[in-house]
This record gives structure tokens, C-alpha cells and sequence, in this order.
């Protein structure tokens, strides 16, 4: 409420002052009992200070039906997945980060998510001060690009449409026309070409080329549904930049997205409120007891899946997310002139999702997702895990990552969805199929 100290400290304590003379003034107290009430202000304890958790708070309240939660008048009990251990590493690990890595003075901001593989959200950093109520919460509220950390998507539809970790595609120059815009040629980052490469390497060095090849392949509505089911519910680009991250997305719904590939392909609804009973009753009036819906893709496309985005951490570009002792999955991300970076990716344990850049857009300087985004992740996580076991991912073990050498061949995957796809081009490809109207 406004009244509350952690709200507005001196305008709590003028209000307990008035409580504490009318109760002085109708027989509650006596003076001296009021005198000793009044002398000083109690100090607020050091979790009250920090506003710990206080994103996470917002987000719970926000997320229950205003008149149990916000306006209600009845003493109400919330019990939340929040586990303050795991805020506080997170928000140790961003602090730490920008005092070492960042320069004084930095307008830059960022963002911690993280959560199980069912959605429940352990712990939220919405940026890099402690909030106030009603404060503006980057991880549930900034829509952003999500850059290659969208790639992900793009793979796990061609591999529950029977491509593999190890099927080849050709990264080589080559250009699309967009109707209304021209001819588009995508490249890579380093605006090199390396030949046909696995699936496995495309996506460890996350190439451009070969997603958005991979993407056309196998049907953009194809990734788009993926995507949504997984999720992301912002509106996706309808363009081939799609599989390169063009859509925006909020940390909250990415992380969520992940937690679905580490399930094992079931799509997840992020939750934090597991019951809210009123003070005295027995029996809640609101409960959940996890976050899995509907299946998206097969396990063994998650497996699959995982192994890929274990080589991006292992030997790709999200080194730096490197766990001693673990087994990690994630994939970096990285927008145009570098306006949002990120890094997300999970243990067996948790899925964590970290956004960095600015409010206003400005590029970060020298910053990607393989950068600073995974330090955090490193920071939070080596925090997080320091008393669990280890425990292997869900995930398949080849005997050796595959090689150009080594690889299946490019699968004849149909251009037919595979799921109700959104959009008017996936309608159009549905009607193609029917009239045997393909290319």
C-alpha cells in the first residue's frame, strides 16, 4: 500500500504517529507508553531495505485477481515458489557484474528470470535497482528483440519434422526476394561462410545462414507456431528474418520457452502464486500446483535439441556460461547494432534467462549475449548449484559431436504444417498440400 515503509518511509512513520496519539488520546496507552513509542523510528530489517524479491512480488499481485490481492481489505495469506536464496544470488551476480565488468556510471540495465522446468519462477531481477511498487519490471514488462537467442525455435520444428542433430545444410551465400521489399541476402555474424555444416555447428556458431535456410525449409509458419506454443505470445515476424530474431519477446516469456525445451517439449505458463487462502480458512481459494501444458515437440526432437544447444555452451558461443562440474544447455543472442543482448539457457536443475541493454535503445558497446549476459548467468548460476548434485540433462550422448564428415544427409522435409499453423501463408501452404500445389 502507499502507507507501507517500504513505499514511502516517512509517510509510514507520520502515520504511525498519528495511530500511536489517537491511541494515547482514547485510553489505549499512557503517556509514557506513547512517549517511548514515538521516540524513534524502528529501522527496517535488511530484507525490507533491499526490497528483496520485490519484483517478483509485483509480478504475483499483478498476476492474481485485483480484489483478493491489490484492493482487498481481508487479512489474505500468499504463499509463492519464490525462493529467496536464489534471489539473492541472482541479485548478488548482477551487482557484481557491473561493478567489475561495467563502466561507472552506466545507464545500461538488465534482467534475471529464473524458474523450473514447470514455470514456477524461483526468482526476478526487473533491473538494477531495488524497486519501488508498481516500478517498471524489464523482465516481465520490456518488449524486446530476441536475436539468435530465438534460433532455438527454428531447430526444434525441423527436428520434430524429422531432421536431425547431425542432418547438413549448406551455409553459402544466398539471396531471397521479399515481396514489397526487394532482394534480402542474410549473413553471418563474422560475414564468412563455412560450406555444409550439421545442424549441431549451425546452431553452436550460430549462423545466420543456415537458419533462416533451415527456417524456409521446413515452413516459417511451421517455426511461428512452434514459437507460440512454446510461448511467445508477442506478434512474430511474418518475413524469413523471423529465424533470426526479429520479433520481440519479454525475458519472462523466453525464459518460459526454455523451460519447455528442458521438459522435454511441453509448453510452460510461468507462475508464482501457488495458493492464496483468507487468514483462518482452511481451504484456498486459489491454487496451482505446476505451470506444463500441451505438448510441442516430440522428446526426442527436445533431446536432440538440448545436445545442440550443450555444444553452445560446451565449444560455441555461449562459453562463458560454462558450469564446472555441470551439464549446461542455453544459446546467446544478439540484436541488430547491438541493442539488446542475452543470454538463456538451464542445468538440469533451473532455467535462467538474463537480458542486458538500455530503456532508451542506445547500442550497447562492445557487449553480445556470449559476453556479459552469459557472465551473469555464470555469477547466478554457480551460486544456484553450489549445493545441488549434479545431475546429466535430458539429453542424447553421442560419441562424438557430428562433423560435415560424419553427417546424415539434408532429410526431404515437407513444406506442410504439421501443427494449425497462424498466419495467411501457413493457410495458403495448407491449401498447396491439399491441391498438390507445392514449390
Amino acid at each position: 500500500s502507499s502507507l507501507a515503509p517500504t513505499a514511502n518511509y516517512q509517510r509510514s512513520w507520520d502515520r504511525a504517529l498519528t495511530v500511536i496519539r489517537l491511541m494515547r488520546e482514547q485510553g489505549y496507552i499512557d503517556a509514557a507508553e506513547a512517549a517511548v513509542a514515538s521516540a524513534a523510528p524502528p529501522p527496517l530489517g535488511n530484507a525490507a531495505s533491499a526490497r528483496a524479491g520485490g519484483f517478483v512480488a509485483d509480478w504475483v499481485m499483478a498476476s492474481g485477481p485485483s480484489f483478493l490481492t491489490r484492493d482487498t481489505t481481508e487479512d489474505v495469506i500468499i504463499r509463492t515458489t519464490f525462493d529467496q536464496d536464489i534471489q539473492t544470488a541472482a541479485e548478488a551476480a548482477l551487482a557484481r557484474v557491473f561493478e567489475t565488468k561495467v563502466s561507472e556510471g552506466s545507464a545500461a540495465q538488465a534482467a534475471i528470470v529464473v524458474m523450473d522446468a514447470d514455470g514456477a519462477v524461483r526468482a526476478m531481477v526487473g533491473g538494477r535497482k531495488a524497486p519501488l511498487p508498481g516500478d517498471f519490471n524489464r523482465a516481465t514488462m520490456a518488449r524486446r528483440q530476441t536475436g539468435s537467442s530465438f534460433k532455438p525455435f527454428v531447430y526444434a520444428a525441423a527436428l520434430d519434422l524429422g531432421w536431425r542433430y547431425d542432418s547438413l545444410i549448406e551455409d553459402a551465400p544466398f539471396c531471397m526476394n521479399i515481396p514489397g521489399s526487394g532482394e534480402w541476402c542474410p549473413t553471418n555474424y563474422d560475414h564468412k561462410t563455412r560450406g555444409w555444416v550439421t545442424l549441431t555447428d549451425a546452431l553452436r556458431k550460430s549462423l545466420n545462414i543456415p537458419a533462416v535456410k533451415l527456417s524456409e525449409a521446413v515452413g516459417r509458419e511451421n517455426v511461428r507456431t512452434v514459437a507460440e506454443m512454446f510461448g511467445i505470445q508477442s506478434d512474430l515476424a511474418a518475413g524469413p528474418a523471423l529465424a533470426l530474431g526479429a520479433s520481440e519477446s519479454t525475458l519472462l516469456e523466453m525464459t518460459g520457452a526454455y523451460a519447455g525445451i528442458l521438459n522435454g517439449g511441453s509448453s510452460v505458463t510461468p507462475y508464482g502464486l501457488v495458493e492464496l487462502k483468507l487468514l483462518g480458512d482452511d481451504a484456498p481459494l486459489m491454487e496451482q500446483a505446476g505451470g506444463i501444458g500441451e505438448r510441442v515437440i516430440s522428446p526426442q526432437a527436445a533431446e536432440q535439441l538440448i545436445y545442440m544447444m550443450s555444444r553452445v555452451v560446451e565449444d560455441g558461443s555461449g562459453h562463458r556460461a560454462r558450469l564446472e562440474g555441470f551439464e549446461v544447455a542455453g544459446k546467446t543472442g544478439t540484436t541488430t547494432a547491438a541493442r539488446d543482448a542475452w543470454f538463456l539457457g538451464f542445468t538440469a536443475d533451473y532455467v535462467t534467462g538474463v537480458w542486458m541493454g538500455y530503456d532508451d535503445n542506445t547500442p550497447l558497446k562492445g557487449v553480445t549475449g556470449g559476453g556479459l549476459p552469459a557472465e551473469i548467468w555464470h555469477e547466478t548460476m554457480q551460486q544456484v548449484q553450489a549445493l545441488l548434485p549434479a545431475r546429466p540433462l535430458p539429453m542424447i550422448h553421442p560419441e562424438a559431436p557430428p562433423t560435415a564428415a560424419t553427417g546424415s544427409p539434408t532429410p526431404a522435409t515437407p513444406r506442410s504444417p504439421t501443427r494449425t499453423p497462424s498466419g495467411e501463408d501457413g493457410l495458403l501452404d495448407v491449401l498447396k498440400n491439399i491441391l498438390g500445389l507445392q514449390g
